[in-house]
């Protein structure tokens, strides 16, 4: 059984993804629960949560059936967590060192670079309570920068990594959802409008985020306190 932690944030979202297109290929799908964690409620503040992801943020999981037979695994971070559901499920992730490496630099990248500055560039735009020009112009153009990279990176490719849908697509589709949020028009990155609107014509990532609300573009969804998990 894997319990699944998440919140209806980009990040928190790679889990609802991964589970929707895995569901798609058919097959066994292993035994698997989710949980919302409540942000604005401080449930990720709370001592089982910690005991969990100890950075008390999303999205965490807990393999209570890990191969090695041993005790239950409890897991944090999004890359680590991506890659370790693409080795349990066999999907999503090449078995090739190439390819795979070619996969988790992608996926690295997100979290550390794409994830963290759309995220400041969303942030100050909608959330903050001061509005602040000098963080905005500096976080929507590294942000501008980045789509640059990703443009660059699909220019005749239908996928970001390898020839086929991987974690890298997964953990970077979720933040790109929120182009609008971030200041960034797709029309300045064609490459990224092509793939991103293929990814979103696809069955499973329409169930994903039937009910997805863009935590950057609604002023009324409050983060303030949740330091965008």
């Amino acid at each position: 059984m894997l319990d699944l932690y998440y919140a209806k944030s980009p990040n928190g979202m790679k889990l609802v993804l991964f589970m929707e297109e895995l569901a798609e290929l058919g097959g066994q799908m292993p035994a698997h629960r989710f949980h919302l964690v409540r942000l604005s409620r401080g449930e990720q503040h709370k001592p089982d949560f910690l005991a969990i992801s100890p950075n008390n943020k999303i999205p965490a999981i807990v393999d209570n059936a890990p191969a090695d037979g041993g005790a239950p695994l409890p897991i944090f971070e999004s890359a680590v967590i991506l890659e370790y559901l693409a080795d349990k499920t066999g999907a999503f992730l090449a078995r090739d060192q190439r390819t795979r490496i070619e996969t988790m630099q992608w996926v690295v990248w997100q979290v550390a670079g794409l994830g963290p500055m759309a995220g400041q560039s969303g942030w100050f735009r909608t959330h903050a309570h001061q509005r602040d020009a000098f963080a905005m112009e500096r976080y929507t153009k590294e942000t501008a920068r980045l789509y640059g990279v990703l443009d660059r990176r699909l220019n005749g490719r239908e996928f970001i990594a390898g020839n086929a849908y991987s974690i890298a697509d997964i953990a970077c589709y979720p933040w790109i959802v929120s182009h609008k949020g971030h200041g960034q028009n797709l029309d300045d990155f064609p490459n990224v409008k092509r793939w991103f609107e293929a990814l979103s014509a696809r069955p499973a990532t329409h169930r994903a985020f039937a009910d997805y609300v863009d935590v950057y573009a609604n002023p009324k969804f409050s983060l303030i306190d949740e330091a965008l998990a």
